[in-house]
């Protein structure tokens, strides 16, 4: 077992470490984006179910309640896509952690860091598809919010 006994083995650790902790502020970036559209959405929700409320003709109603439909569907993807970029920051997370227990302890756990690397890049690539869905989404039903005139909601 080769322990780490030396700067220079700590500061190998580390250097290995650089490009799972760069991953990790762009998973970190990505997160702070969607949870910004994720209070977009919700704020939108609400107001166009206080509109939804207000509303007399059955036809307005109908426009309203499809949009709701369509901003919690948009929540819903949204949170996928959260918890899959989640579930890979934890993975990068435990990575770096695996290379300084590793690099510690002397063990031979390449395969295993090899393993959390790519299933953590394979959640990225889910959460960054579900935020593709969701993008394309709010683009396509875009103009069911401008359905509904703004007098009629009042």
């Amino acid at each position: 077992m080769n322990l780490i006994t030396t700067a220079t083995d700590l500061a190998i650790i580390i250097e290995l470490s650089v490009a799972p902790v760069f991953l990790l502020a762009g998973v970190a970036g990505f997160l702070n984006v969607m949870s910004g559209r994720l209070g977009r959405i919700v704020d939108r929700a609400r107001v166009v179910e206080v509109r939804e409320s207000g509303l007399r003709d059955p036809k307005l109603r109908a426009i309203a309640h499809r949009e709701l439909v369509v901003l919690w569907r948009r929540v819903n993807i949204i949170n996928w896509s959260i918890g899959f970029c989640t579930a890979s920051g934890l993975l990068v997370c435990t990575l770096i952690v695996s290379l300084f227990i590793g690099g510690f302890w002397g063990l031979n756990i390449g395969a295993l860091i090899v393993g959390f690397f790519v299933l953590s890049l394979v959640l990225l690539i889910i959460a960054l598809t579900y935020f593709l869905k969701e993008v394309q989404l709010a683009t396509r039903t875009l103009r069911i919010g401008k359905e509904l005139p703004m007098e009629e909601a009042e």
